[in-house]
């Protein structure tokens, strides 16, 4: 299983106006889409239209106000072990080792000792951290960090990747060996991926569908298929067309 589905989702917040006057923002309104089984889904759109705010709403980290969410067919209410999530910030505990960060989830479903070590040991290797098992965070590189974190929500074996921009914090190099290596994970394991990203070359480069969020109260405005074989090159003429493409949809280069 790891179908992801959004129904018909509203997010509001209050925002006081004056001491006596509250306004009712709507963040985005009547939201739909879904993820299928093994597909890599990215959402993009402007600063500030509520990409993140949907993708904790996915992770059950926020409420709506209005709508749903289902994972495998059953409503999100909160957070839960069938969703991996992974943010910019690393969220590592620095107290414990690489080894130690990925077994954590597993301790928490109850996983005996052995097996887990075996699990993590097994994504260890996939991240390409071998050698690195008991390092605690503050010695690793922003990059290692994040393997750290892709490897620890994949160890859960959750139905469904949810990533909030998650090497927006990284240098550029660093940044495209990283998007390799979450490629090659991807293709490895055919994990369900709800991603979310400012990068539309990152879009390109991930993703088998790109969804694009206007702005507020945001809806969404396109739904474009990216139809490339992997791996994917950056150079390729069809790749830089599905690139305008987007920076159109985005409003970032004139028609």
């Amino acid at each position: 299983m790891g179908e992801l589905r959004v129904e018909n989702l509203v997010k509001n917040y209050q925002r006081k106006e004056g001491w006596n006057t509250t306004r009712t923002l709507r963040v985005f309104d009547k939201v739909s889409f879904s993820v299928r089984e093994g597909e890599f889904v990215t959402i993009i759109g402007p600063s500030g239209c509520g990409k993140s705010t949907l993708l904790n709403l996915s992770a059950g980290l926020d409420d709506a106000s209005g709508g749903a969410v289902y994972v495998d067919g059953h409503q999100v209410y909160g957070p839960g072990l069938d969703r991996g999530v992974i943010f910019q910030e690393f969220a590592l505990f620095p107290w414990l080792t690489v080894i130690g960060n990925i077994e954590f989830g597993l301790r928490s479903k109850g996983v005996p000792a052995a097996e887990r070590h075996k699990i993590a040991q097994r994504y260890v290797n996939m991240v390409g951290l071998t050698g690195f098992e008991n390092f605690h965070p503050y010695r690793l590189s922003g990059g290692m960090r994040q393997r750290v974190g892709i490897a620890r929500a994949l160890a859960i074996e959750p139905s469904v990747l949810l990533m909030d921009e998650p090497f927006g914090a990284l240098d550029a190099q660093t940044r495209e060996s990283m998007q390799k290596t979450l490629g090659d994970i991807w293709q490895a394991t055919r994990k369900t991926v709800l991603f979310i990203t400012h990068d539309i070359r990152e879009a390109v480069y991930l993703s088998d569908r790109v969804l694009v969020m206007s702005g507020r109260p945001a809806v969404i405005s396109l739904e474009i298929d990216i139809e490339l074989p992997r791996p994917r090159n950056r150079h390729d003429h069809k790749f830089q067309d599905y690139e305008l493409r987007l920076e159109r949809a985005l409003g970032t280069v004139a028609a």
